[in-house]
């Protein structure tokens, strides 16, 4: 428990709240705008996740499309070892 406060202590311990209220106040709107920048960055990322992922389906798309392209190795050929 506290020590009883005296009538001539009270305003400085009403200043010394008030100054921790005040630093309160500007740590939570500095956190704020911290908070406002990682959700921007958040969202930045993603729209960069979502883009690389659009590339890389359209990328193997065009390699399937490749591969198909090509004609099947024939069962009956021999693939003559070089000597």
């Amino acid at each position: 428990m506290n020590p009883p406060t005296t009538p001539t202590e009270l305003p400085a311990l009403l200043d010394a709240l008030s100054d921790k209220a005040d630093r309160l106040v500007l740590r939570h709107a500095e956190l704020k705008r911290t908070n406002a920048l990682l959700d921007d960055r958040i969202r930045q990322l993603e729209a960069e996740r979502d883009s690389l992922r659009a590339r890389l389906h359209e990328a193997r798309a065009r390699v399937d499309h490749l591969l198909a392209r090509l004609d099947p190795p024939s069962s009956t050929s021999t693939i003559k070892p070089s000597v």
